[in-house]
């Protein structure tokens, strides 16, 4: 059995590159004991450089060319923390974030790249798509395709190496499309690709020449000005006009302008890095193109980064095991291989230059092999069952692990035969009984509502996991239409050491406190211990005027659902790192804890004078927690599939097979009360929801106007069926 060693120290890995990429994987494969693992990025995918001009010219799918991080980090059991770096104290050991607090840290390394934004432009911030970072210009040019302008006009602003080849790449898609585009390139020199051998250069401007791209040289913009809805003009310093649908700037990129408030070494605004990558602050890393290689200065391109990964790796290791460090040696030349739209290529290296279309071929390769290395992760292998065994605790084990957050709650038919026994309250101020979502209790000024439900972490993101928690739990109070009041926190923490232990409690306290006194209520006491792994929960008091029940569900009425459904699915494919061709899990996973961190609290005040019936979708589904409407009302409903709102990717998932492990339960509780296709989408239906949306009958007449004003505010609610006469049973409709 493999100990079960505390955490006692932080290692924060800021920015995706590729650098960073390939230690998270080294990472994985050899993980060192004691050590918390963080990587910081803005987005769940970070896009690999060497695939980017190929993904513009069409060779490539924009998912062939991103690294899933958030798959990559559940592989090296590390914690992701979407948001972006905006500083960093190294007296203190904080790194400042966009959209949360400052994070501490024991060891960090920096690998954020580059931008190739022109801050001194006029214009440019509005009207001008910086190449770098790449994932947000792969984004915007899909877009740009979309509108399927009869003849666009493409302006990229900065001649080298990747102007040329991102201004081939863009002409050979829209050729390609059966556009005829007006594409120009700008540059400063007067003599474009110098720095190339004269047959490079040759080959290169052939090239640009045969896909009618314009070249203008030894000038630049001056100021880009929008002269359309969509369409702007790029003045140049001769005084030319150059009209424009899509402007890129592919100038010389630049440091981040916060490196200047670090305190550390800088060299023209890069991170100063001695030989084994460390900042002139020994507990601060830097690797890739935000870094200056002080001793063996390099150009920025990404091949150093993939090179420098081993080393990195290597030093963090040793930095915090008090073992030497080894420098980094890089190539003093590499090959580049430059695509020219088509499927062909000019190599360079050395002062030796080819061209040719098997040089493409040979690109493809490198570039697919490195990709490689994060689309299928080795499995680890399951612990076997012990022989001899009892009978049936293969079958208590089952095939998957047990989920986490809603997915890890009893079963529906496990939970009712333990909760029948109950007496009934004695108390008459008690108003509902054994088996409610939760206590209502009499009050001189109306009802109070009492509730309590906990979590197990389905992320590493302490915070994260406290304001979904503190949201999940609220769910019933919102519910049943009153306005949260005060609440007792339950903690468990994972080993943790002394300071570890401090952090992330602390964490969880401030994220809890913020979501619930937005929500209008306040952390009065709690309980915290030491357990096999992080759970949080919240113990909460409501108080309303009435209570909205389960109960009261009228024929004829409409059914709102506030949030699409289909967590626990993505949550169990993330568990599992599930590879999924055609889409990339770490967004979907983004776009899951977004809905997940979405309060139901405006719903709920455009809900609760209107409805009926209302409850919150969490464990039992949408199916389950429907049908407990139905009994309590005597009633039957018709729902929709095609009108029910589905989290992005969840049914891609469903139908590759990927469910919670509380599904098969919630399948069983309800599936001989329903009558419903055998479809993906159906089966999301017995999805076990985290932090679900509100379930209400309303008045029919009054559903259209409710639903203008959900929309209004935000809320992504839709109609998805109505109540009818009968028994409880759920119909559901293709």
């Amino acid at each position: 059995m493999i100990p079960d060693y505390p955490l006692v120290r932080d290692l924060v890995l800021v920015g995706g590159g590729h650098a960073h990429a390939l230690v998270l994987r080294m990472w994985a494969m050899d993980p060192l004991p004691g050590t918390r693992l963080t990587v910081i990025n803005p987005n769940p995918a970070a896009p690999y450089t060497g695939m980017l001009p190929g993904h513009i010219a069409g060779h490539y799918a924009r998912t062939e060319l991103m690294i899933d991080l958030v798959r990559l980090a559940r592989f090296a059991n590390a914690r992701l923390i979407l948001d972006t770096a905006t500083g960093l104290d190294p007296s203190a050991k904080l790194i400042h974030l966009a959209h949360r607090p400052s994070l501490p840290y024991d060891l960090a390394s920096l690998d954020v790249g580059i931008t190739t934004d022109l801050p001194d432009l006029p214009g440019a911030a509005t009207h001008a798509i910086p190449a770098k970072p790449l994932g947000d210009y792969a984004d915007r040019w899909q877009a740009f395709l979309d509108r399927r302008l009869a003849f666009p006009r493409v302006v990229i602003l900065g001649g080298g190496i990747g102007g040329i080849e991102l201004a081939m790449a863009s002409a050979h898609r829209l050729q390609t499309e059966g556009t005829k585009a007006d594409i120009t390139l700008v540059d400063r020199s007067p003599d474009l690709l110098a720095g190339l051998t004269p047959r490079a250069r040759t080959a290169l401007l052939r090239a640009a020449k045969a896909l009618g791209i314009r070249l203008v040289t030894g000038t630049t913009a001056t100021e880009i000005t929008a002269t359309e809805i969509t369409g702007a003009t790029v003045t140049l310093a001769t005084g030319e006009t150059l009209g424009s649908d899509f402007t890129i700037s592919v100038t010389s990129g630049r440091p981040h302008p916060w490196f200047a408030t670090t305190g550390l070494a800088l060299h023209n605004g890069f991170l100063a890095t001695s030989p084994t990558l460390q900042t002139s602050d020994p507990a601060i890393f830097a690797s890739g193109d935000c870094a200056h290689l002080t001793a063996s200065p390099r150009p920025k391109a990404g091949v150093y980064a993939v090179r420098a990964a081993p080393i990195l790796h290597h030093n963090l290791r040793a930095a915090l095991t008090g073992t030497p460090l080894k420098p980094f040696r890089p190539q003093t030349d590499y090959l580049k291989l430059i695509s020219t739209g088509t499927r062909s290529a000019v190599a360079e290296r050395s002062g030796l230059s080819l061209s040719g279309r098997w040089l493409w071929r040979l690109k493809d390769r490198i570039d697919r092999k490195f990709m490689a290395k994060f689309a299928t992760y080795p499995a680890m292998p399951a612990a076997a069952l012990p022989s001899p065994a009892t009978l049936g605790l293969a079958e208590a084990l089952g095939t998957q692990p047990l989920c986490a957050g809603c997915g890890a709650k009893v079963g529906a038919t496990a939970l009712h035969a333990a909760l029948a026994p109950l007496p009934a309250p004695t108390h008459p101020e008690v108003l509902s009984g054994p088996g409610d979502d939760a206590a209502i209790l009499a009050t001189p000024t109306g009802v109070q509502v009492m509730t309590t439900d906990h979590l197990r972490a389905f992320t590493h993101d302490a915070r994260l996991m406290a304001r979904i928690t503190a949201i999940h739990a609220m769910g019933d109070i919102w519910a049943m239409g009153a306005t949260p009041h005060v609440a007792l926190a339950q903690v468990t923490l994972p080993r943790l050491g002394p300071a570890l232990q401090s952090r992330m409690l602390a964490e969880i306290m401030a994220a809890a406190s913020e979501t619930l006194r937005a929500a209008g209520a306040d952390i009065v006491g709690g309980h915290t211990t030491q357990g096999a792994e992080l759970t949080i929960g919240f113990t909460l008091t409501g108080t309303a005027a009435r209570a909205i029940t389960k109960a009261g569900a009228r024929p004829g009425d409409a059914l709102i659902l506030t949030k699409p459904v289909g967590s626990g699915t993505i949550l169990a494919a993330e568990m599992a790192m599930a590879e999924t061709p055609g889409l990339l899990l770490g967004e979907a996973v983004a776009a899951c804890l977004a809905s997940m961190q979405r309060p139901l609290g405006p719903a709920a005040r455009i809900l609760t004078p209107h409805a009926h019936a209302m409850t919150d979708v969490t464990g039992f589904g949408l199916a389950g927690h429907l049908l407990e409407i139905l009994e309590a009302s005597g009633t039957a409903a018709t729902i929709s599939l095609a009108a029910i709102p589905l989290l992005p990717g969840a049914e891609s998932l469903a139908a590759a097979g990927h469910a919670s492990s509380l599904a098969p339960d919630n399948r069983a509780a309800t599936a001989w009360r329903m009558t419903a296709p055998a479809t993906p989408r159906a089966a999301l239906l017995h999805d076990p929801q985290t932090a679900g949306g509100l379930l209400a009958a309303v008045p029919a007449a009054q559903a259209e106007t409710l639903l203008a004003a959900l929309t209004a505010a935000g809320e992504p609610a839709a109609i998805i069926g109505h109540v009818t006469d009968g028994p409880a049973h759920l119909t559901v409709t293709d």
